[in-house]
């Protein structure tokens, strides 16, 4: 069964300021976001030459030609010191242009002694900037593109073993891309599970409050009710996919205060 594009019916524009679009890794980020109904634009300066100050030129000309719902951007611009942080200088003239435009900053210094200046540059703006190592894999580009902008797919993958269709209220469980119908889950089982994938989508983390969650639970014991649902969710997702979940697996709950999702991975 293929898998339709999430996004296909927005047809957003990304807005796409690397120096390096070209490169095997930055095209499997802009076939993600193609495959995820995205429409990838690139920042492209014609010439012999080209610094950064023509790539922020023509991004600030796209920003309002394009009109894109997000920019994906570089931190570095070309191998000489003056355009080490050439992206930085780029956000500030985006976020002048419009504070509420979403920026995830593409960058490499995910650690060393740049780091810093990169994140605490990328947070110093009052604007919903991220910021994201470039060897992210595109899956986690996406991710946290979508958190930016603040759209839910209507496909939302739990980890990289379940897929969760809420349009049509089925979950799938996904053996080498082959998606698998997990009939068990239905009804406020599945409505359940919604509310974990949703919030999990909007920030990694976060926790569903019990009142939330008890809304779909039966009897005079709500509380009670809720825990016997979680653990039948996790038994059948288990069943699914060939293991157990631990009770710090996949649902957790979180004392006082409700349950989050912790998406798993496949096991080597």
């Amino acid at each position: 069964m293929t898998q339709q594009p999430t996004g296909a019916r927005r047809g957003q524009k990304i807005l796409v300021v690397d120096d390096e679009s070209s490169s095997d890794l930055m095209r499997s980020v802009l076939r993600r976001l193609e495959a995820e109904g995205f429409r990838p634009v690139l920042i492209q300066p014609a010439g012999a030459v080209v610094d950064g100050r023509q790539y922020q030129t023509e991004a600030l000309f796209a920003l309002e030609d394009e009109r894109p719902a997000a920019v994906l951007l570089d931190v570095r611009f070309g191998e000489y010191d003056e355009d080490r942080f050439m992206g930085l200088n780029i956000l500030k003239k985006i976020v002048e242009r419009d504070p509420s435009m979403p920026v995830l900053m593409f960058t490499q210094y995910a650690q060393g002694p740049y780091r810093d200046t990169a994140v605490a540059a990328s947070l110093s703006v009052n604007a919903p900037v991220d910021f994201i190592d470039k060897l992210a894999s595109p899956d986690e580009v996406v991710l946290r593109l979508r958190r930016l902008i603040g759209s839910t797919p209507e496909n939302v993958r739990i980890g990289n073993l379940f897929e969760l269709d809420a349009a049509n209220g089925v979950l799938y469980c996904v053996v080498n891309e082959q998606r698998e119908h997990i009939r068990e889950l239905q009804g406020m089982k599945f409505e359940i599970l919604k509310e974990l994938a949703t919030a999990y989508f909007r920030s990694e983390g976060e926790v569903v409050p019990f009142s939330r969650l008890e809304r779909f639970s039966e009897g005079e014991d709500s509380r009670a009710s809720l825990r016997v649902r979680i653990r039948e969710i996790k038994v059948a997702l288990g069943k699914a996919a060939g293991r157990e979940f631990g009770a710090d697996e996949l649902i957790i709950n979180v004392r006082n205060r409700g349950y989050r999702l912790s998406p798993p991975r496949n096991r080597v």
